[in-house]
């Protein structure tokens, strides 16, 4: 399939994670949606980041996403310290607790979008406040297709904003809790029913460990978890595979529903990748080849043989 490779401008946090995990504790990980996905997303299309960062945050780590032809421009140093986020993790890793939230410089961001960026054809809107996500939709040149994330704060605490941001994005990507929180439904099929009245055409749920589900005009697609003998991080699954997904839909230039299931495999794939190790430091040296394998590995994970039919 020949490739138009367009541009993905990605918006999001920048952070520093301190993580308790049944491996060990690790400090000061470079972490936050914005980092996840663009690595994620980098290895299929040139990507753009606006995010923030504190005076504490070196240089060698934005070196690090330049060595993955990410474009930092967009990323501004202010003064003071860089978010910072502190988890456990639970002893087989289903689950966290926040132990320690500092937004820092994070708390006054208000994302910038340079004059090169504004034309960016593909946009995903990290979670960050849905007042600041539709502010960068303002600053853009109508997108070709939009990608928006969201929490449970946002939706319980700004509910009008987030309507408004709503009826502005066309893909919305978001866990099952979340989407049983936002349309106060919980079955997920209706709930997904209930949440593209609101805006977004499509919509994605993340189920972790359990895959994928799209909900689109052309129906409901199913995408599993990569199965992996040894899952080290979690943190990042859920931006990686957001990265991935729009990474693809970028490198070809297309919307359509199959380019959207297409997609899938590669947010999945590359999602699996992000937990096999610490942070980002497996997405940081993934290649190209290794990720042609995996999706090899998921074709034939899901093949059962040809056509599938029962007649009484």
């Amino acid at each position: 399939m020949a490739h138009m490779t367009s541009p993905l401008l990605i918006v999001g946090s920048i952070a520093f994670d301190d993580l308790d995990m049944p491996s060990g504790t690790f400090r000061d990980v470079v972490g936050g949606a914005a980092t996840y996905s663009a690595l994620a997303a980098s290895l299929l299309t040139p990507v753009r980041v606006v995010g923030i960062i504190g005076d504490d945050f070196p240089d060698a780590n934005l070196e690090r996403l330049r060595a993955r032809g990410i474009d930092t421009a967009g990323i501004e140093r202010a003064n003071g310290k860089t978010f910072r986020w502190h988890g456990r993790y639970s002893a087989d890793l289903t689950s966290r607790v926040s132990l320690d939230t500092q937004l820092n410089v994070f708390a006054d961001f208000s994302p910038k979008i340079p004059d090169p960026y504004r034309a960016s054809p593909f946009v995903m809107l990290g979670n960050i406040h849905p007042s600041l996500q539709v502010d960068v939709l303002r600053q853009v040149e109508r997108p070709k297709l939009v990608a928006a994330d969201t929490m449970n704060f946002w939706i319980s605490g700004e509910p009008e904003a987030l309507a408004e941001m709503l009826r502005r994005v066309d893909l919305l990507v978001i866990n099952d809790e979340e989407a049983r929180q936002l349309s106060g439904i919980q079955n997920i099929t209706k709930a997904a029913a209930d949440i593209r009245k609101r805006g977004p055409s499509q919509l994605i749920v993340k189920r972790g460990e359990f895959g994928a589900l799209l909900f689109d005009e052309a129906g409901t697609f199913f995408v599993p978890a990569y199965p992996l003998e040894k899952v080290v991080d979690p943190t990042g699954a859920g931006d990686a595979f957001a990265g991935g997904l729009m990474g693809y839909l970028a490198r070809y230039g297309d919307t359509s529903p199959f380019a959207l299931r297409r997609a899938m495999f590669f947010g999945s794939a590359l999602g699996s990748f992000c937990v096999e190790g610490v942070g980002p430091s497996r997405l940081e040296g993934i290649t190209k080849g290794e990720l042609s394998t995996r999706i090899e590995s998921f074709c034939s994970l899901v093949d059962y043989g040809g056509q599938l039919t029962f007649s009484g």
